[in-house]
């Protein structure tokens, strides 16, 4: 009878194991920094501009019909209706316009706001200018069954700062979120027993009783 060899764990495991049980925490904190932050390296920053427009009833109207026509023009704002006469001002394909283009209304107020995003400031500006001036003439044509006009408000401005995340608070969530997995990863790791603890006792299993015992 051979005795079986005992199999020894790999070098690159057993030095694995004898890190601290903290390593797991530090590892993904760094790994999700590093992360986070080539993300805000490589991604191009986004420009935000937003244009308002109102909802004004005219002298058969009330304002609660305003406001609900207002809804109903911020449904439409982004609708191929809309977007097809707003190209033209823009200068982008219809498809840019309804990935880059939403709208937004609010039940206290008879407005609509446009906000069109995109790499360039200023092609940003022009989208949104451009979807609220194709949805004013559409409300005016309208306008006779409606009985609500649709009036420009204010005019989107070029964007001082990207509406992007910067690098620094990329790399600061990436951190976060690999911290937090390195935590879950150190919960879960098995618990390893100390030295001074010997071996857990195995169960002991009652014997079946005897009939000497039985008739005792």
């Amino acid at each position: 009878m051979t005795d079986t060899p005992t199999r020894r764990p790999r070098p690159s495991l057993a030095r694995l194991r004898r890190l601290p049980a903290w390593s797991a925490l530090v590892a993904g904190t760094v790994l999700g920094g590093l992360l986070g932050g080539a993300y805000g390296v490589l991604t191009p920053p986004s420009y935000t501009a937003t244009s308002y427009v109102v909802a004004v009833p005219t002298d058969r109207a009330t304002p609660d019909a305003a406001r609900g026509f207002a809804q109903a023009y911020g449904r439409v704002a982004t609708q191929l209706a809309v977007l097809g006469d707003a190209q033209v001002w823009a200068g982008v394909p219809v498809r840019t316009l309804r990935d880059s283009v939403r709208a937004a209304t609010s039940p206290d107020a008879p407005m609509v706001a446009v906000s069109a995003t995109s790499a360039r400031p200023e092609l940003a500006v022009d989208m949104a200018n451009a979807v609220t001036r194709a949805l004013t003439r559409h409300a005016e044509d309208t306008k006779a069954s409606t009985q609500v006009r649709l009036v420009q408000f204010s005019r989107a401005v070029r964007p001082g700062k990207p509406a992007s995340a910067s690098t620094p608070v990329t790399a600061l969530v990436g951190a976060s979120a690999g911290g937090l997995l390195g935590g879950l990863a150190l919960l879960a790791r098995p618990r390893r027993p100390r030295r001074d603890e010997g071996p857990v006792p195995a169960a002991s299993v009652p014997s079946p009783a005897t009939a000497a015992d039985v008739q005792r």
